[in-house]
């Protein structure tokens, strides 16, 4: 049975190590959104087709990121100071392996699980 959540209000998703995102529910307009993400269209049209399943991962997992996330918690710099949010301060949280991985998983994983399903 496919259960429908329909709120539409941001969530914090608690991806560990005192980090949270507050994140908008992943819907079918931010994936396409996503779609048109340079990176990702760079990635898409390579002629060598080099781009990895891995690196395809974390590209569109970034420009989801960039789209859905509107505030955090639990980022700082050096000195423990809080970070503003910004695009590239997303890119460089999920170069951090731990955060990628629990994204993916616990954001990502969701919509592509039942995608496969359906294709099943």
């Amino acid at each position: 049975m496919l259960r429908l959540n329909l709120s539409t209000e941001p969530r914090w998703l608690d991806l560990g190590h005192s980090v949270r995102l507050l994140v908008e529910p992943l819907t079918t307009a931010i994936m396409l959104a996503a779609r048109t993400d340079p990176a990702i269209i760079a990635a898409a049209t390579d002629a060598v087709g080099s781009a990895s399943n891995d690196d395809l991962a974390r590209i569109v997992a970034k420009a989801v990121a960039r789209i859905v996330v509107k505030d955090w918690e639990g980022v700082g710099d050096e000195d423990g100071k809080p970070l503003p949010l910004t695009p590239e301060g997303i890119d460089a949280l999920l170069e951090l392996w731990p955060i990628f991985e629990a994204f993916q998983t616990k954001y990502i994983a969701g919509a592509l699980i039942l995608d496969a399903e359906k294709n099943a």
